[in-house]
Protein backbone atom coordinates (compact mmCIF):
# COMPACT_ATOMS: atom_id res chain seq x y z
CA UNK A 1 0.00 0.00 0.00
CA UNK A 2 1.04 3.62 -0.51
CA UNK A 3 1.76 5.73 2.56
CA UNK A 4 0.73 9.31 3.31
CA UNK A 5 2.17 11.49 6.07
CA UNK A 6 -0.35 14.04 7.37
CA UNK A 7 0.64 16.81 9.76
CA UNK A 8 -1.83 18.43 12.12
CA UNK A 9 -3.76 15.15 12.01
CA UNK A 10 -5.15 15.12 15.54
CA UNK A 11 -8.31 17.06 14.60
CA UNK A 12 -9.95 19.35 12.07
CA UNK A 13 -8.94 19.26 8.42
CA UNK A 14 -5.96 16.99 9.14
CA UNK A 15 -8.22 14.32 10.62
CA UNK A 16 -10.54 14.64 7.61
CA UNK A 17 -7.59 14.17 5.25
CA UNK A 18 -6.53 11.10 7.23
CA UNK A 19 -10.00 9.55 7.07
CA UNK A 20 -10.36 10.14 3.32
CA UNK A 21 -6.89 8.75 2.52
CA UNK A 22 -7.53 5.72 4.72
CA UNK A 23 -10.79 5.06 2.86
CA UNK A 24 -8.76 5.28 -0.34
CA UNK A 25 -6.53 2.50 1.01
CA UNK A 26 -3.44 4.49 1.99
CA UNK A 27 -1.41 3.67 5.06
CA UNK A 28 -0.84 6.69 7.28
CA UNK A 29 1.80 8.43 9.34
CA UNK A 30 -0.02 10.92 11.57
CA UNK A 31 1.88 13.86 13.04
CA UNK A 32 0.79 16.42 15.64
CA UNK A 33 1.55 17.54 19.18
CA UNK A 34 -1.58 15.98 20.69
CA UNK A 35 -0.90 12.25 21.07
CA UNK A 36 -4.39 11.51 22.39
CA UNK A 37 -5.95 13.21 19.38
CA UNK A 38 -3.62 11.33 17.05
CA UNK A 39 -4.61 8.03 18.61
CA UNK A 40 -8.28 8.82 17.99
CA UNK A 41 -7.58 9.65 14.35
CA UNK A 42 -5.44 6.51 13.99
CA UNK A 43 -8.12 4.28 15.52
CA UNK A 44 -10.71 5.64 13.08
CA UNK A 45 -8.35 5.11 10.14
CA UNK A 46 -7.55 1.52 11.08
CA UNK A 47 -11.22 0.63 10.78
CA UNK A 48 -10.71 1.01 7.02
CA UNK A 49 -8.10 -1.78 7.07
CA UNK A 50 -4.97 0.36 6.80
CA UNK A 51 -2.06 0.88 9.16
CA UNK A 52 -1.77 4.17 11.01
CA UNK A 53 1.50 5.16 12.64
CA UNK A 54 1.41 7.87 15.32
CA UNK A 55 4.26 10.37 15.54
CA UNK A 56 3.75 12.89 18.33
CA UNK A 57 5.94 15.86 17.43
CA UNK A 58 5.83 19.62 17.85
CA UNK A 59 6.71 21.00 14.41
CA UNK A 60 7.49 24.42 15.87
CA UNK A 61 10.67 22.90 17.36
CA UNK A 62 13.82 21.65 15.63
CA UNK A 63 13.50 18.26 17.36
CA UNK A 64 9.89 17.82 16.25
CA UNK A 65 10.69 18.73 12.66
CA UNK A 66 13.71 16.41 12.65
CA UNK A 67 11.55 13.46 13.72
CA UNK A 68 9.13 14.04 10.83
CA UNK A 69 11.98 14.68 8.36
CA UNK A 70 13.67 11.41 9.31
CA UNK A 71 10.45 9.50 8.72
CA UNK A 72 9.94 11.14 5.34
CA UNK A 73 13.49 10.42 4.23
CA UNK A 74 13.51 6.76 5.31
CA UNK A 75 14.27 4.83 2.08
CA UNK A 76 12.95 1.57 3.52
CA UNK A 77 9.52 3.04 4.36
CA UNK A 78 8.77 5.42 1.49
CA UNK A 79 6.10 8.10 1.80
CA UNK A 80 4.21 8.76 -1.44
CA UNK A 81 2.12 11.70 -0.20
CA UNK A 82 2.94 14.54 2.18
CA UNK A 83 0.08 16.68 3.49
CA UNK A 84 1.51 19.81 5.11
CA UNK A 85 -1.62 20.69 7.05
CA UNK A 86 -0.31 21.69 10.51
CA UNK A 87 -0.84 25.36 11.17
CA UNK A 88 -0.97 27.88 14.00
CA UNK A 89 -3.19 30.96 13.80
CA UNK A 90 -2.19 33.95 15.91
CA UNK A 91 -5.07 36.39 15.67
CA UNK A 92 -3.37 39.19 17.63
CA UNK A 93 -2.44 42.39 15.82
CA UNK A 94 1.30 42.37 15.16
CA UNK A 95 2.34 45.15 17.57
CA UNK A 96 0.35 43.52 20.39
CA UNK A 97 1.40 39.91 19.75
CA UNK A 98 3.97 38.06 21.82
CA UNK A 99 7.19 37.67 19.83
CA UNK A 100 7.64 34.05 20.93
CA UNK A 101 4.14 33.21 19.70
CA UNK A 102 4.86 34.88 16.37
CA UNK A 103 8.06 32.89 15.96
CA UNK A 104 6.24 29.65 16.82
CA UNK A 105 3.67 30.48 14.14
CA UNK A 106 6.42 31.03 11.57
CA UNK A 107 8.19 27.81 12.56
CA UNK A 108 4.99 25.78 12.21
CA UNK A 109 3.44 27.44 9.16
CA UNK A 110 6.60 28.15 7.16
CA UNK A 111 9.71 26.38 8.45
CA UNK A 112 8.00 23.01 8.86
CA UNK A 113 6.44 23.18 5.40
CA UNK A 114 9.83 23.95 3.87
CA UNK A 115 11.83 21.38 5.84
CA UNK A 116 9.35 18.51 5.47
CA UNK A 117 8.99 19.15 1.74
CA UNK A 118 12.77 19.26 1.44
CA UNK A 119 12.96 15.88 3.18
CA UNK A 120 10.23 14.28 1.06
CA UNK A 121 10.99 15.45 -2.48
CA UNK A 122 14.33 13.69 -3.16
CA UNK A 123 12.88 10.24 -2.56
CA UNK A 124 9.73 11.01 -4.53
CA UNK A 125 11.72 12.30 -7.49
CA UNK A 126 14.06 9.30 -7.39
CA UNK A 127 11.05 6.93 -7.42
CA UNK A 128 9.34 8.95 -10.15
CA UNK A 129 6.09 9.38 -8.22
CA UNK A 130 4.64 11.24 -5.27
CA UNK A 131 2.66 14.29 -4.26
CA UNK A 132 2.79 17.18 -1.79
CA UNK A 133 -0.27 19.06 -0.57
CA UNK A 134 0.42 22.38 1.17
CA UNK A 135 -2.56 23.78 3.07
CA UNK A 136 -2.64 27.55 2.63
CA UNK A 137 -5.63 29.84 3.19
CA UNK A 138 -7.80 32.39 1.44
CA UNK A 139 -6.35 34.81 3.99
CA UNK A 140 -3.09 34.59 2.04
CA UNK A 141 -4.82 36.63 -0.69
CA UNK A 142 -6.95 39.03 1.33
CA UNK A 143 -5.47 39.35 4.83
CA UNK A 144 -7.01 41.16 7.75
CA UNK A 145 -5.09 44.28 8.86
CA UNK A 146 -2.05 43.38 10.95
CA UNK A 147 -2.47 39.63 10.36
CA UNK A 148 0.81 37.74 10.62
CA UNK A 149 -1.06 34.46 10.02
CA UNK A 150 -2.08 35.67 6.58
CA UNK A 151 1.54 36.49 5.81
CA UNK A 152 2.60 32.91 6.53
CA UNK A 153 -0.13 31.54 4.26
CA UNK A 154 0.89 33.93 1.48
CA UNK A 155 4.35 32.37 1.77
CA UNK A 156 2.85 28.87 1.41
CA UNK A 157 1.12 29.95 -1.80
CA UNK A 158 4.32 31.46 -3.25
CA UNK A 159 6.42 28.49 -2.16
CA UNK A 160 4.08 25.99 -3.80
CA UNK A 161 3.93 28.06 -6.98
CA UNK A 162 7.71 28.18 -7.37
CA UNK A 163 8.38 24.58 -6.31
CA UNK A 164 5.65 23.13 -8.53
CA UNK A 165 7.21 24.88 -11.52
CA UNK A 166 10.33 22.74 -11.12
CA UNK A 167 8.52 19.38 -10.95
CA UNK A 168 7.08 18.72 -14.45
CA UNK A 169 8.56 15.53 -15.87
CA UNK A 170 9.49 14.13 -12.46
CA UNK A 171 6.25 12.26 -11.79
CA UNK A 172 5.77 14.33 -8.63
CA UNK A 173 2.88 16.76 -8.16
CA UNK A 174 2.46 19.66 -5.75
CA UNK A 175 -0.66 21.67 -4.98
CA UNK A 176 -1.61 24.50 -2.64
CA UNK A 177 -5.01 24.12 -0.99
CA UNK A 178 -6.57 27.54 -0.43
CA UNK A 179 -9.80 27.16 1.57
CA UNK A 180 -11.85 29.83 3.27
CA UNK A 181 -13.74 29.29 6.49
CA UNK A 182 -14.49 25.64 7.24
CA UNK A 183 -16.89 23.91 9.59
CA UNK A 184 -14.18 22.14 11.57
CA UNK A 185 -15.36 23.32 14.99
CA UNK A 186 -12.43 25.71 15.31
CA UNK A 187 -14.65 28.74 14.68
CA UNK A 188 -18.33 29.38 15.42
CA UNK A 189 -20.12 28.69 12.16
CA UNK A 190 -23.75 29.66 11.44
CA UNK A 191 -26.26 26.84 11.42
CA UNK A 192 -27.72 27.92 8.07
CA UNK A 193 -25.87 27.07 4.84
CA UNK A 194 -23.56 29.82 3.65
CA UNK A 195 -21.09 30.11 0.75
CA UNK A 196 -18.61 31.53 3.25
CA UNK A 197 -18.48 28.28 5.23
CA UNK A 198 -17.15 25.10 3.62
CA UNK A 199 -17.60 21.45 4.50
CA UNK A 200 -14.14 19.97 5.30
CA UNK A 201 -14.88 16.66 3.56
CA UNK A 202 -15.86 18.52 0.38
CA UNK A 203 -12.67 20.58 0.65
CA UNK A 204 -10.53 17.43 0.81
CA UNK A 205 -12.42 15.81 -2.07
CA UNK A 206 -11.89 18.87 -4.27
CA UNK A 207 -8.20 19.06 -3.37
CA UNK A 208 -7.56 15.44 -4.30
CA UNK A 209 -9.48 15.80 -7.56
CA UNK A 210 -7.47 18.87 -8.53
CA UNK A 211 -4.23 17.15 -7.56
CA UNK A 212 -5.14 14.25 -9.82
CA UNK A 213 -5.76 16.69 -12.66
CA UNK A 214 -2.26 18.11 -12.30
CA UNK A 215 -3.37 21.47 -10.94
CA UNK A 216 -1.13 23.45 -8.59
CA UNK A 217 -3.83 25.50 -6.83
CA UNK A 218 -7.15 24.36 -5.37
CA UNK A 219 -9.71 26.89 -4.11
CA UNK A 220 -12.89 25.11 -2.96
CA UNK A 221 -16.20 26.96 -2.94
CA UNK A 222 -17.61 29.03 -5.80
CA UNK A 223 -17.33 32.31 -3.89
CA UNK A 224 -13.68 31.91 -2.93
CA UNK A 225 -12.83 30.42 -6.32
CA UNK A 226 -14.27 33.42 -8.18
CA UNK A 227 -12.26 35.90 -6.11
CA UNK A 228 -9.01 33.93 -6.34
CA UNK A 229 -9.59 33.39 -10.06
CA UNK A 230 -9.74 37.15 -10.59
CA UNK A 231 -6.66 37.74 -8.47
CA UNK A 232 -4.71 34.97 -10.22
CA UNK A 233 -5.58 36.02 -13.79
CA UNK A 234 -2.62 38.41 -14.22
CA UNK A 235 -0.20 35.83 -12.86
CA UNK A 236 -1.54 33.15 -15.20
CA UNK A 237 -1.00 35.50 -18.13
CA UNK A 238 2.55 36.23 -17.03
CA UNK A 239 3.31 32.51 -16.64
CA UNK A 240 1.96 31.77 -20.11
CA UNK A 241 4.03 34.60 -21.60
CA UNK A 242 7.14 33.35 -19.81
CA UNK A 243 6.60 29.81 -21.13
CA UNK A 244 6.14 31.09 -24.67
CA UNK A 245 9.21 33.29 -24.39
CA UNK A 246 11.23 30.35 -23.14
CA UNK A 247 10.11 28.18 -26.05
CA UNK A 248 10.91 30.98 -28.46
CA UNK A 249 14.44 31.31 -27.15
CA UNK A 250 14.94 27.55 -27.31
CA UNK A 251 13.65 27.39 -30.91
CA UNK A 252 15.80 30.32 -31.97
CA UNK A 253 18.84 28.64 -30.48
CA UNK A 254 18.06 25.33 -32.21
CA UNK A 255 17.47 26.95 -35.63
CA UNK A 256 20.38 29.36 -35.57
CA UNK A 257 23.07 28.50 -38.15
CA UNK A 258 26.47 27.49 -36.83
CA UNK A 259 28.92 30.32 -36.49
CA UNK A 260 31.29 30.79 -39.44
CA UNK A 261 33.54 33.20 -37.60
CA UNK A 262 37.00 31.79 -37.18
CA UNK A 263 38.44 31.93 -33.71
CA UNK A 264 41.08 34.55 -33.15
CA UNK A 265 44.60 33.19 -33.35
CA UNK A 266 46.28 32.45 -30.06
CA UNK A 267 49.31 34.63 -29.56
CA UNK A 268 52.20 33.18 -27.66
CA UNK A 269 55.09 35.03 -26.15
CA UNK A 270 58.29 35.14 -28.28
Amino acid sequence: MSTALVTGASRGLGAVFADRLARDGMDLVLVARDRAGLERTAAAARRHGVSAEVLAADLSTPAGRAAAEDRLADPYRPVEMLVNNAGVENSDVFVEADLHDLQSQIDTNITAVMSLTHAALPGMIARGSGSVINVASFAGYLPAPGSTYASTKAWVLAFTDTMAASLPGTGVGMIALCPGRMRTGKHDAPAAPSPLWLDPAAVVDQCLRDLGRGRTLCTPGWLYRSVVGALEAPRRSMRAAARLAGRGRAKHGADAPPSTTRPAPVRTAA
